[in-house]
């Protein structure tokens, strides 16, 4: 199983970092140890005093692809999730001021909470049209469209396949909207596609 995320995919989020847009989907990977599931709580890291929450809609792949048409893409994926992808801001900025990967800010344990229930693709009417949120302590802090994405499922799903095989059970984190922001001890994150919750975890 891998974990595959997309970055720099909603224009606000580009433009709230200070981010150049890229002409094509921005790829990294987390590993499995990354995976943070049943609403287990998030224990800040002591290499990092600047921890973000970003919300996002992850896909489950359900067959094997490679090389994929962009039309034959939605038949690759059989169910949409949530996830957090938890960013190491300061750590990921001395890296990046230095020309070097920043797989640490991103891949640590812990980093991806992922919500255990997914909802079947069948039960959305428009996959571009998927709301989903993150609230802290109750307010909202991230809200996101799918609609809103530079790159949709399908052009992600065909353009990872071009450069890595996908396989049945694989994660893809699509990219998260506007909004991000640091967390703190004692915050509650709960996140919701449209009124559904299916994230809640304690920062401790």
């Amino acid at each position: 199983m891998k974990i595959l995320c997309i970055g720099r995919n909603y224009a606000e989020h580009i433009a709230e970092l200070q981010n150049e847009t890229p002409d094509a989907p921005v790829i990294f990977a987390k590993p499995d140890t990354a995976l943070l599931q049943r609403n287990q709580p998030f224990f800040i890291p002591d290499f990092s005093q600047d921890i973000h929450h970003e919300i996002e809609l992850v896909l489950r792949i359900c067959r094997n692809g490679k090389n994929i048409e962009e039309k034959f893409a939605p038949t690759y994926f059989d169910a949409i999730g949530l996830g957090i992808d938890f960013t190491a801001r300061d750590l990921q900025s001395k890296l990046k001021s230095k020309g070097l990967p920043w797989e640490l800010a991103k891949g640590f344990d812990g980093s991806a909470p992922l919500s255990q229930e997914f909802i079947p693709v069948a039960d959305f009417p428009d996959l571009k049209n998927i709301n989903f949120r993150l609230e802290v302590n109750g307010e909202v802090r991230q809200q996101g469209n799918s609609g809103l994405m530079l790159h949709d499922f399908s052009k992600i799903i065909s353009y990872i396949s071009q450069f890595i095989t996908l396989k049945m059970g694989d994660l893809l984190f699509t990219g998260t909207p506007s909004g991000v922001g640091p967390v703190k001890l004692g915050d509650q994150l709960t996140g919701y596609i449209e009124d559904r919750q299916l994230l809640n975890l304690a920062v401790k």
